[in-house]
């Protein structure tokens, strides 16, 4: 999961320490009937996502030039089920500047582009509607603190892991660039607004450091060693009130994303920043409203 977009009305206004907190099977409820309803309006939404990317030592410290790209991005949800619930969204993105500049052919295939973002790639809050919750535990871990004390925290885990951890070559079209599915369980906490039950932070990341076997057609072609160890893979999304006009009404949308991936090995770490902003609806094919 690397982005998500949920909106919704915010209103009322409540506390959670003022109310006994409904068990984990309510709250996600009622956050998957938020994420159902701003799927039926997301393809009438889209912003500018600005991702900058560096790499990074072991220590975290950045190392050479970052890269910077920016995105005109919407969300666009697949037919629900008998339930009401969407299915599935994907994340659209349509790529506007490269470090600055607009985008040229050879872009497409240089590997400094191997970090930049998928055209086309899956809405992370989908795992909170219904269709995909059975993949998850969830629990709750009580009321948030400080700043989020008006929230509720659930705590989740993947029932098992993305795939096996074998290296392959990304089928992006950049040189030099590779994928691998996961062989350990991801594991987070979902912060949600006790007011309205739309989700306000996610925090997750991989339970353990996991191993990633590389095929030997792969070292061989590459010059890699037999194996890399994936030490962190993390991402942190906020989210931010919009207000839009006509009709008026504030949206809950992402403000930023935040990844940390550390690998040891022959591949890079690299610390990623998304931040979305300029937020504009399409209420009719000729006008556009802020």
């Amino acid at each position: 999961m690397k982005l998500a977009l949920a909106a919704a009305v915010v209103a009322g206004a409540a506390s959670v320490s003022a109310q006994a907190p409904p068990d984990v099977e309510a709250i996600l409820a009622r956050v998957g009937e938020r994420i159902a309803e701003y799927y039926s309006r997301a393809q009438s939404v889209v912003c500018t996502e600005k991702q900058v990317v560096q790499q990074i030592t072991r220590d975290y410290s950045p190392t050479g030039f970052a890269r910077t790209t920016e995105y005109e991005l919407h969300v666009e949800s697949e037919e629900g089920s008998d339930d009401g619930h969407p299915a599935d969204a994907k994340v659209v993105r349509e790529l506007l500047k490269v470090n600055g500049r607009a985008p040229r052919d050879r872009d497409a295939k240089r590997p400094e582009g191997c970090t930049d973002g998928n055209p086309l790639s899956p809405e992370p809050l989908a795992f909170l509607l219904p269709a995909h919750r059975g993949e998850y535990v969830f629990s709750s871990a009580g009321p948030g603190k400080g700043r989020d004390r008006d929230t509720f925290v659930i705590e989740f885990r993947a029932l098992k892991p993305e795939g096996q951890g074998v290296l392959a070559e990304s089928a992006n079209g950049h040189e030099d660039c590779f994928s691998w599915a996961s062989p350990v369980v991801t594991r987070g906490k979902v912060w949600v607004d006790a007011r309205t039950y739309h989700v306000v932070r996610i925090e997750q990341g991989q339970a353990t450091a996991a191993e990633v076997k590389v095929p030997w057609e792969l070292q061989r072609k590459h010059r890699l060693e037999n194996h890399m160890i994936v030490e962190r893979d993390e991402t942190v999304i906020r989210y931010k009130r919009v207000p839009f006009n006509d009709p008026e009404e504030t949206l809950l949308l992402p403000e930023s994303i935040e990844t940390l991936l550390v690998v040891r090995g022959n591949l890079e770490s690299i610390r990623r920043q998304e931040k979305f902003s300029d937020y504009r609806r399409f209420v009719t094919a000729a006008r556009v409203v802020k």
